[in-house]
This record gives C-alpha cells, structure tokens and sequence, in this order.
C-alpha cells in the first residue's frame, strides 16, 4: 500500500491542476454562473463557484484506507515483530496527544505518519516471511540428500548409467541449494526485524524525550532522518522477500528415476 499523503500533497498533483486549468471546467463554471445571476442575481455567482470547486475536490487523490494490522493473523517468530511495532506506535501516538498544540507538535505528527508507514511495512513483511516459511515447510532436503546419497551409492552399479542419472542428481542438488536459501532469507528477516524492532522502540523513546525537552523543530531533525531510514530499511527487506517467494521451487524427480538408464 502506498504512504498515505497529507492533502497539501494530494491537491499539489497532476489530476488537480488538470482540474484547475481544464478549459471546460472554466467554460462550465462560466455558463453556471451566468444561469445563476439571471436566476437569483449577483448572489447565483456563487453557484458556478461552487461548481467549479466541487469539480476540483473530486481531483484530489484520495488516501487508500490504511490495512487493518492483525498480528494474531501470522504465527511466531512473525507475530511478536508486529507486536511489539504496534506497541512502539502507541507509545507514539500517547506521546503526541498530550503535547501542546505547535509547530513541535505538528512536525512529531508528520514523523508520526512515517512510522506508521513503518508499521505497515513491518505488516507485510511479516506475512511475507509467513508465507515463505510455509513454502519451506514443504520443501525436504532431508530427503533430497538421502536420496542423492543413494544415488552416489548405486554409482557403480551397471545400471545406474546415463543421462537421467545425472539429471536426477542435479535436481536433487537444485531442491537442496532452494532449501538452503530459503533457511538464509528467513534467518535474515529473523535477524533485521528484530534489529529493527528494537531501533523502532528506540526512536520512540528520543520521541518520548524530545516532546518534553525540545525547543525547536530544527532538534526533530535527527529523529526524522532515523525513522526514514528505518522505513527505507523495512522496504528493502519486503521486497526482497517478495523477490525469493517469487522464485519457483524445484519439483522433486521421480524416485523411480534412479534406476532408468
């Protein structure tokens, strides 16, 4: 899901100033307000006005709605990474609502908005990660190493020759080297959200300090930059998650193959 826009950004597009500057909507906006004046006088200007401006509010993108976090909808080690992200938002969110209305204020709101991009992208990486565990579920090198070990067993034998001995072979390496990257991709994720998470945790706390002890919104500076990269961190990772999901997995061979020749 793409970040959500304040509505400077979303007025500041392309659609509205296409709205804004459409020669229709301009004749439009003439025509009705001529029918207004001779309907109702000077006042039915305001009618080709108001049309004119419904015309625009209909052109400004509208924020997708945000995607429900359910960490109960993944299995650990996923759900405690969601957990404890969800928790470091609320922290967030408790220490924003008891500042003072400011500048100080609005500017923690807009980091605010960037961590919980942050949380949505700790979202999707999760399910992600799920998913790509359940893949390896189903993968068995455990078997494929037995039964590639037969093969090196039967190697002498008259007839374990032939192409499709070699090919059998290679299949089997191919399950087991998927497997094994698959272990190295889940490991990582492991390791960076929980890395992660507890950098996450750590923002919040300097948000926490800064609400109190911040004069100025030129201190917030450091803060905003870490939460970006935090989040720039987590979108790399979702998409290299995305990219070994998308990777097929290797059937494994017949098992009868071992002995065609």
């Amino acid at each position: 899901m793409p970040p959500r826009l304040r509505f400077r950004d979303r007025f500041y597009t392309p659609p509205v100033a296409r709205a804004l500057t459409s020669p229709s909507a301009i004749l439009a906006t003439g025509a009705t307000a001529a029918v207004g004046v001779v309907a109702l006088g000077p006042v039915g200007v305001l009618t080709g006005l108001l049309g004119y401006a419904a015309r625009v509010a209909l052109a400004i993108p509208r924020n997708e709605r945000p995607e429900r976090i359910d960490p109960f909808a993944v299995n650990e080690p996923w759900r405690r990474f969601v957990s404890e992200a969800l928790q470091s938002q609320r922290r967030f969110d408790d220490a924003l609502h008891g500042m003072a209305a400011g500048p100080l204020r609005d500017r923690l709101g807009e980091i605010g908005e960037r961590l919980a991009t942050g949380v949505e992208e700790c979202w999707r990486i999760a399910r992600r990660a799920q998913t790509l565990s359940k893949a390896r579920r189903q993968v068995d090198p455990g078997a494929a190493h037995r039964e590639l070990a037969q093969l090196q067993a039967d190697a002498g034998a008259p007839w374990a020759t032939g192409p499709r001995l070699e090919q059998t072979a290679q299949a089997l390496r191919a399950q087991i080297a998927a497997a094994e990257r698959m272990d190295a991709v889940i490991a990582d994720a492991i390791g960076r959200l929980r890395l992660i998470d507890a950098r996450l945790d750590e923002s919040v706390t300097r948000a926490i300090e800064l609400s109190v002890q911040a004069d100025t919104v030129g201190e917030l500076g450091g803060l905003d930059a870490d939460v970006d990269g935090l989040v720039t961190e987590m979108e790399a990772l979702r998409q290299a998650l995305e990219e070994t999901s998308g990777r097929p997995t290797p059937m494994p061979p017949p098992t009868s193959a071992a002995g065609n020749t």
